[in-house]
C-alpha cells in the first residue's frame, strides 16, 4: 500500500485497519486485450434495410450522407481537433462505445458489454442500433472475442413515445430513442440506465422492452433536455424546464449482491430552479428491482475538484462499490500542446484525472454523502512485466514500466476476484483519439491487480 496521508499511515502503523480518509493504492497491469475500432456487425434479420449502414446523419446539420467513408472522423473542430483516420458512414453497425460491463452468469471470463447510443446524441444516431454483446477478453493473446450480440427492441409497444422504427413489426431501438449507458443482468433479463429520459429500462433476455421507468425524486419527475415529452417553445422568451443535464443521466448503475436493489448514479449534478448545478455532487437513487419502483432513498456522491463526471458504478459486496471518476481530457500529458502550438502533433486537452474509487454506500455522513475509501490512478499503472499491447503516442521520457489509460471516457469497471478488477474504455467511435494522436481509439480492456484497494474498508 502506498500511503499519501500521514494520519492514515500513522493509524495503520498503530494497528488501526480502517482508513481515515481517501487513500491512493497501487495498480499493476495484469492483462491487456484490444478489440479493433473498425469492428462491425450486420443488422439482425428483420431490421429495416437502412440499418445496413450507420452514421449517415453525423455531418453538418445532421443532413443525410449516403456515400460510405465520405466524412472523415475527428476529435473536434479546428484548430484543436485531430483526424482519427476513420470515416463515416460505416458499412454495418459498429461494435463500439462500451458503456457498461457485467459478468455473464455461469461463464467465467465472459462479460456483457453495452454499446451506447451510437454517435453521441439523438439527432445523429437514428441509424445506430442499440445492442449488448457477450465478449471474452483473452489476456494471453491480447484479443477480444465477440460471442453473442443481442439487439434491443420494443415489439410489444411498451415504450410510451414514438420510436425511430415505429411502423415496423420488430421495432428495433436506436440511438434516437434512448442513450443506454449502464447495464445490470437479472434472472429474467436486464435493466438498463438511460440518459435521454433519464429512464430505467427493463428488458427480457432477448432485449425486448418490458418496462420504461421515469426518474422520480422527492415526488417529482426528473427530465433531461432530451426527454421526448419536452419540446422547443414557440416563443424564445419561454424557458424549457428540465432537471438533469444533457448526457447527465444514468452513466452508472450498481446492483446489490442479492439483486433486490438497484442503485442508479447520475453522471452529472442535478439542476436547481435557476438551471444551475445543485452542487459538486451526484445523486444515487435506489430502486426496488422486484417491484420496479423507486424506494425514495437517495445518497450523494461528491465529485473531486478535477473531475467532471463519473464513468461506471458497481458494487463488490453489500456496501462497497467501485466508481470511475474522470475529467474530459484525452491523451498523454507529456505531449500536451505548448503555448501557441496546435494539433495534430500534440494533445490540446490531455488526460490528467482518471481514477477508480472504492466507496462505502453504507457509511453516510450527516448530509447523506457516501464515504470514499481510496482510489487507484489510471494514469499511473505499473507494468513491470511489460504486458501492455501498445503504449501509443506518449512522451519519450516515460519508462516502459509505466502504463496509462488516457481515454476521454472510461465507462466500464467491475471486480473480477479478490485481487483484480477489469476496466475498459468507451471509444466514442470515430470521435476519440487518446491512445494515438491521429488514430481512432480501439476498445481496450485491461486487467488490474489491486489487492490493497479491494481489501480496504
Amino acid at each position: 500500500m502506498r500511503c499519501l496521508l500521514s494520519t492514515v499511515c500513522l493509524a495503520i502503523a498503530l494497528g488501526g485497519g480502517t482508513a481515515l480518509a481517501d487513500q491512493r493504492f497501487p495498480a499493476t497491469l495484469a492483462g491487456h486485450a484490444i478489440l479493433p475500432a473498425a469492428t462491425f456487425v450486420p443488422p439482425p434479420e428483420g431490421a429495416p434495410p437502412g440499418f445496413a449502414r450507420s452514421g449517415r446523419f453525423t455531418g453538418p446539420g445532421n443532413a443525410r450522407i449516403e456515400a460510405v467513408g465520405s466524412l472523415p472522423g475527428a476529435t473536434g473542430p479546428a484548430p484543436n481537433g485531430r483526424a482519427t483516420g476513420l470515416s463515416l458512414p460505416f458499412e454495418g453497425q459498429p461494435v463500439q462505445g462500451f458503456s457498461g460491463i457485467a459478468p455473464v452468469k455461469g461463464a467465467p471470463g465472459a462479460w456483457w458489454v453495452l454499446t451506447d447510443n451510437g454517435f453521441g446524441n439523438r439527432r445523429n444516431s437514428a441509424d445506430a442500433m442499440l445492442m449488448i454483446h457477450q465478449i471474452r477478453p483473452d489476456f494471453a493473446s491480447g484479443g477480444v472475442a465477440r460471442l453473442r450480440t443481442v439487439f434491443l427492441s420494443d415489439p410489444q409497444r411498451v415504450v410510451p413515445f414514438p420510436i425511430a422504427t415505429e411502423g415496423t413489426a420488430e421495432r428495433f431501438l436506436t440511438g434516437q430513442d434512448f442513450d443506454v449507458e449502464s447495464i445490470q443482468p437479472v434472472e429474467d433479463g436486464f435493466w438498463f440506465g438511460d440518459e435521454f429520459g433519464p429512464y430505467l429500462i427493463k428488458t427480457d433476455r432477448e432485449g425486448r422492452v418490458q418496462r420504461v421507468l421515469p426518474t422520480r425524486l422527492e415526488g417529482k419527475e426528473l427530465r433531461s433536455p432530451d426527454n421526448p415529452a419536452l419540446q422547443i417553445p414557440a416563443s424564445p422568451a419561454t424557458r424549457i424546464g428540465f432537471e438533469t443535464q444533457r448526457s447527465g443521466g444514468y452513466e452508472g448503475m450498481a446492483a446489490s449482491p442479492d439483486g433486490s436493489r438497484l442503485y442508479a448514479l447520475l453522471e452529472k449534478p442535478i439542476l436547481n430552479a435557476e438551471q444551475q448545478p445543485e452542487g459538486r455532487f451526484l445523486r444515487i437513487l435506489e430502486l426496488d428491482a422486484a417491484r420496479g419502483e423507486w424506494t425514495g432513498r437517495t445518497m450523494k456522491y461528491r465529485l473531486e475538484p478535477n473531475a467532471t463526471a463519473i464513468g461506471d458504478f458497481n458494487l463488490i459486496d453489500e456496501r462497497r462499490a467501485l466508481v470511475i471518476e474522470r475529467d474530459d481530457g484525452e491523451g498523454d500529458p507529456g505531449l500536451a500542446c505548448a503555448q501557441g502550438q496546435t494539433p495534430p502533433g500534440c494533445f490540446a486537452a490531455p488526460a490528467r484525472f482518471k481514477r477508480v474509487y472504492l466507496i462505502d454506500i453504507g457509511d453516510l455522513d450527516a448530509e447523506g454523502f457516501v464515504r470514499k475509501i481510496g482510489h487507484v490512478d489510471l494514469m499511473d499503472i505499473r507494468d513491470p512485466e511489460h504486458l501492455a499491447r501498445t503504449a501509443g503516442d506518449r512522451a519519450a521520457s516515460l519508462p516502459r514500466e509505466r502504463f496509462a489509460f488516457p481515454f476521454f471516457t472510461i465507462e466500464n469497471v467491475h471486480r473480477v476476484d479478490a485481487e483484480h478488477i477489469i476496466v475498459a474504455n468507451d471509444n466514442n467511435l470515430p470521435f476519440s483519439a487518446g491512445r494515438h494522436l491521429a488514430r481512432a481509439d480501439d476498445n481496450e480492456v485491461i486487467l488490474l491487480r489491486v489487492p490493497e484497494l479491494l481489501r480496504a474498508r
